[in-house]
């Protein structure tokens, strides 16, 4: 990647991040009850995330930094703006799950839009486990105080995201792979949530 196109591209995603952070905050208040949960879930920092980095069309391993410059930028946006608005927001628990878990939803961003069909089949089913653990959780765990909208719509998104790529990349492997992919990450991000709610 050129390097002028690198760093224009990761301060354009640096800065749509903080933006984008910022306005999550402010959703907060003004969102229907549908769709709230959208402003307070990690689906919707890692969504915007994703597409920050599968416009930017990066290499792997530049798709993992990004990952992690952008949900992390995500968190200070949103810290900011919320202490703009009066609210006191720590930005630590958050910022480490970004640098965590960054590197693995940029590159996963990285490789849907690449041309590896194994990593774009890898990529898609993980992103999409995101929305359908998300979903799960929503669901199940938080059902009573929120509504079920947003959460049936993660669920969706998940599922067409599968099928999606699974036809583009055409094959009765490249559809398996998306699948198995999808169903782990599901699965390793619902025991996390679980492993969350027992510590908090």
């Amino acid at each position: 990647m050129n390097i002028d196109r690198t760093f224009l591209s990761t301060l354009a995603v640096v800065a749509a991040s903080l933006l984008l952070g910022g306005l999550t905050s402010w959703a907060q208040g003004v969102l229907p009850d549908a769709l709230e949960s959208f402003a307070n879930s990690p689906s919707g920092w890692t969504v915007p995330m994703a597409l920050l980095v599968a416009a930017a069309r990066p290499s792997l391993t530049w798709g993992a930094a990004l990952g992690v410059a952008s949900f992390v930028s995500l968190v200070l946006g949103y810290t900011i703006a919320s202490e703009v608005r009066g609210l006191t927001y720590n930005p630590v628990f958050w910022s480490v799950v970004g640098v965590i878990a960054g590197p693995f939803l940029g590159a996963a961003a990285a490789a849907v839009v690449g041309r590896n069909t194994v990593h774009a089949a890898l990529g898609a089913g993980a992103l999409a486990g995101v929305l359908v653990a998300d979903g799960i959780y929503g669901l199940t765990v938080v059902s009573d105080s929120t509504s079920p909208v947003y959460w049936s719509l993660c669920l969706v998104a998940g599922a067409v995201l599968v099928g999606v790529t699974a036809v583009r990349l055409g094959t009765l492997a490249a559809a398996a792979r998306v699948v198995a992919s999808a169903v782990a990450a599901t699965g390793v991000l619902t025991l996390g949530y679980a492993m969350l709610n027992a510590v908090y």
